[in-house]
């Protein structure tokens, strides 16, 4: 009778310390297995290698984006003052004049008008094609709204400069130029951004919350209200502050329908301008300080997405705690 091989004649033997398989060990006799290859220790390593690259490459460009604004606009808050460029109303370079506080207003208030639009439609997306659509009408569905996504924004400009502002001209009496105009562009462009992640979101919540819901009998709009969105309230959360994100780094869009009057406007259809679009608008021609104070904007609004991306990262740090 022949015996059955030993179990150490079986396995294949380690590296010393490390736990993992020895190159340099032979297979064993009538083992069935192998030992890994050399080649395939240094595939795996170059791979390594390269994801580390990858990873360093992403964190490098941020950081020489952020050094070569900063360099280029730390002068304008060392020659006007911190505060005087951030608390100043008036924006005039010509005159000396670089207050922006009257663009973060401006650009805070067509990001927060455009949530206030937008955050409760895609909310409202997000749960149709997660809870109630049908899977036919979610395949018609989804594709549609993703596509909103890839649209260029100049397209959402033309759209808004050329159909939307004289429909909103027409009753209001103005130009169509102003808030209202930029809110509508924004909610649609932000849309796609909110409803997506929102929809992950529910999506992730567990089978067994909505079981027990409506064991307890419960209705299905009562386990959407009352169970399904304070359960995703995090992933929510999240989606709207990358939607602010998205509202208040548009640029192209929002300078052809805005009017773009460098003053905090009395009403919704009154022109205005933020903090992209005078960076778009005045830096074919600025020279000097007026240059520099350009740089100086897209300082404060890169230290703006660093906020909302800080804000995310603790939001979800505190939903895994709490959970």
């Amino acid at each position: 009778m022949t015996l059955d091989p030993k179990p150490d004649d079986r396995a294949v033997r380690l590296s010393e310390g490390s736990g993992r398989p020895n190159a340099d060990a032979a297979p064993s006799a009538g083992s069935g297995l192998s030992t890994i290859s050399r080649a395939t220790y240094f595939k795996e390593a170059a791979l390594q290698n390269l994801f580390l690259v990858c990873a360093c490459v992403a964190v490098a460009g941020v950081a020489l984006i952020f050094l070569f604004v900063g360099w280029r606009g730390w002068p304008i808050f060392a020659k006007v003052g911190l505060f005087n460029f951030l608390g100043g109303y008036v924006w005039h370079p010509t005159k000396g004049d670089f207050g922006i506080l009257t663009l973060i207003v401006n650009s805070m208030l067509a990001t927060l008008g455009a949530l206030a639009l937008g955050a409760p439609l895609a909310i409202g997306t997000a749960v149709f094609l997660s809870e109630v659509a049908n899977p036919r009408i979610r395949d018609l569905v989804r594709p549609a709204v993703e596509l909103l996504a890839g649209i260029p924004s100049v397209v959402y400009g033309f759209f808004g400069l050329v159909l939307l502002r004289p429909i909103i001209a027409k009753f209001s009496g103005g130009l169509g130029f102003g808030l209202f105009t930029v809110w509508i562009i924004l909610a649609v462009m932000i849309l796609p951004t909110i409803a997506a992640i929102s929809e992950d979101a529910l999506r992730s919540v567990p089978e067994g919350i909505r079981e027990a819901s409506y064991a307890m009998g419960a209705t299905k709009w009562q386990t959407i209200w009352r169970v399904l969105l304070p359960a995703a309230k995090i992933g929510i959360i999240d989606a709207i502050i990358l939607g602010m994100g998205r509202a208040i780094g548009e640029t192209m869009a929002v300078v052809m329908v805005a009017g773009n009057a460098p003053v905090i406007p009395n009403g919704i259809f009154a022109p205005f301008l933020t903090l992209t679009t005078v960076i778009v608008m005045d830096m074919p021609y600025a020279a000097g300080d007026h240059r520099t104070a350009l740089f100086g904007v897209a300082i404060i609004l890169f230290v703006i997405s660093m906020i909302f991306v800080a804000t995310i990262r603790i939001i979800s740090r505190f939903g895994k705690e709490v959970g």
